[in-house]
């Protein structure tokens, strides 16, 4: 395409940073993926027969309002309806909050190393980044991140267990935080990976949803639900928030499998949790292992443990990839690495011990 013909597009847009999945296995199949923190398990047979029901109706589109899992989400977290907004994943929910709330010469806060769309929300919406550094132990310095709301803040994003490092927000401090944010700047909870948490001190954002107007909840079916390909998460929010992200949102973005696979997996709860208990005991035998051969690592609360490697993490990422598993590399800061089976996790632990010694 010639200067002369070329689109005029954004020019600011050339500076927002790419998104950057996990990699995946090639067609062989012959790698592990422990790198996108996805459930390993398929799905129950209940959720893939409500798939299957509804696959002979995608000519129609789905309900915009998503009324059924709307309803029984509501009844699920003791939440009235119109608190609750659906989306595409919790991400495009997010973006959806960053649309409503920032745009050119305002500020979106977060914690840094921490979710990679963040910055992605924010700079394509024209507003500016502000990244407060995690503590040594990996965690959000809520002290830091208060100091850092000026008169521009417009949204404060905490990601609790955070990603990549997998540690929570703990109740008493995010109390004290808000009570230190002004009330016209939101502070988004997120909280996609909230089922695998064991920690009885952390933050259970829907607790603070209910009694502050300016917080928003995000939340998954992605990850312990296992709809990751299905692409379904939600908001808890204010009614008035909710109301402008319902105007913003995409219409009809939610497809009606989505909608009917949540349906059903909140049915089945019981049986997914289980599943989940199941990942946590193993990413308490991983991060046992991995201390055992040396390594130092937080406690993580996600479906995933962290690995702060500095200058030498590409060399582990390759270590583990010769053995035959992708791990998350984040540029010279660390690698994450997803709890998947045990077989999956004993290919990292071999590549470690072996990368160690």
């Amino acid at each position: 395409m010639s200067r002369y013909d070329a689109p005029r597009l954004r020019a600011e847009l050339a500076a927002v940073p790419d998104y950057v999945p996990g990699r995946s296995p090639g067609r062989d199949g012959e790698h592990l993926k422990l790198s996108s923190n996805e459930n390993p398990y398929p799905p129950l047979p209940s959720v893939a027969a409500a798939v299957r029901r509804q696959a002979d109706r995608i000519n129609r589109y789905p309900d915009p309002a998503c009324t059924a899992l709307t309803e029984a989400l509501a009844d699920r977290l003791d939440v009235p309806a119109d608190r609750l907004v659906l989306g595409t994943g919790s991400v495009a929910v997010g973006r959806v909050l960053v649309r409503a709330t920032a745009g050119p010469g305002d500020e979106v806060l977060y914690a840094w190393r921490s979710f990679e769309a963040y910055p992605i929300m924010a700079e394509v919406c024209g507003a500016t980044s502000v990244r407060v550094p995690l503590r040594a132990d990996e965690s959000h310095d809520l002290d830091a991140m208060a100091d850092a709301i000026t008169e521009r803040t417009r949204i404060v994003f905490l990601c609790t267990p955070n990603n990549p490092t997998g540690t929570v927000v703990r109740r008493a401090e995010l109390e004290r935080f808000l009570d230190r944010v002004p009330r016209d700047v939101l502070v988004v909870l997120d909280e996609a990976y909230i089922e695998f948490v064991r920690d009885p001190e952390a933050a259970d954002g829907m607790e603070f949803q209910r009694t502050r107007g300016n917080v928003v909840v995000l939340r998954t079916f992605s990850k312990a639900y296992g709809l990751a390909g299905l692409r379904i998460g939600y908001a808890a929010a204010h009614p008035e928030v909710a109301a402008v992200l319902r105007k913003v949102g995409l219409p009809f973005g939610v497809s009606q499998l989505a909608q009917d696979a949540a349906v059903a997996s909140l049915a089945a709860e019981e049986e997914l949790l289980a599943r989940v208990e199941l990942l946590v005991k193993e990413r308490a035998r991983v991060t046992t292992a991995l201390r055992e051969s040396g390594f130092a690592l937080p406690d993580s609360e996600a479906n995933f443990v962290w690995l702060r490697f500095g200058d030498r993490t590409a060399e582990f990422t390759a270590a583990c990839a010769a053995l035959g598993a992708f791990v998350r590399p984040y540029g010279a800061d660390g690698v994450r690495i997803t709890i998947g089976e045990p077989e999956a996790n004993d290919v990292v632990l071999r590549a470690a011990a072996v990368w160690r010694h």
